[in-house]
């Protein structure tokens, strides 16, 4: 198989003492509502072998699952445009700066709750803790994506939420093709493993996510949801 890398990205990785090597698989545009079954059985299969593991992106997932939330769900009121300007924009993204994410941050938690994380966010802050705000209203928040346009003009008419049940997707996606699969939030700053397959149980988490610690399906147009890898033997 000839390896595909995205620019910036190296095929191999060293992690847990083993090399592997990634395929990023380009796809088409993943739509709200397809089937992620399908995506990997159009898109993956014909590359696997025994051995393979699966590296999915969140956001194909929740887009195959319709987890997205609409400017009309999400139109700032006064006090998410208040909260908003408090918040601080990091490497990873704008996040709850944006009056339209902090509102959907109400929506979940509530008013009172989120009162109370930006008010203990603010007293950490101070002390050069970052971070409470999500720790206080949860990974829905932290995990909500969407709501620009800059890569792609409709990401900027809805949301994307986090995938529901990731570890049962999974495995309905082993089960259907064979392929052991995980789902992970990744950026150039953080992986996040979601979860994992049964069939991939003998692996720790850590030990998963350190095989796309360099993010390999990249974070701009790439449309590489699905990271194909491999181990050197």
């Amino acid at each position: 198989m000839d390896y595909h890398a995205n620019p910036g990205k190296q095929v191999a990785i060293e992690a847990n003492g083993n090399t592997y090597h990634r395929h990023a698989i380009a796809t088409h545009f993943v739509e709200v509502g397809e089937s992620y079954v399908e995506l990997v059985q159009r898109y993956v299969l014909p590359y696997y072998i025994e051995g393979d593991f699966l590296s999915i992106s969140e956001k194909v997932i929740s887009l195959c699952q319709k987890r997205i939330v609409t400017l009309e769900e999400t139109e700032p009121g006064w006090l998410a445009k208040f909260l908003s300007g408090f918040a601080s924009e990091t490497d990873a993204g704008i996040g709850v700066r944006a009056p339209r994410k902090m509102q959907f941050a109400i929506n979940i938690c509530g008013p009172w709750k989120v009162l109370w994380a930006a008010f203990r966010a603010g007293i950490d802050k101070l002390r050069g803790i970052c971070g409470t705000f999500y720790e206080i209203t949860g990974p829905e928040v932290a995990g909500l994506d969407g709501f620009y346009p800059d890569n792609f003009e409709v990401y900027g008419t809805f949301g994307i939420r986090l995938p529901e049940h990731p570890v049962k997707v999974c495995d309905e996606i082993h089960a259907a093709t064979g392929i052991p699969t995980m789902i992970v939030d990744a950026n150039d700053f953080a992986i996040d493993l979601l979860g994992a397959g049964q069939a991939l149980s003998h692996m720790t988490s850590a030990q998963l996510a350190a095989t796309i610690g360099d993010n390999p399906a990249g974070q701009s147009t790439e449309l590489t949801p699905f990271i194909l890898i491999r181990e050197v033997k």
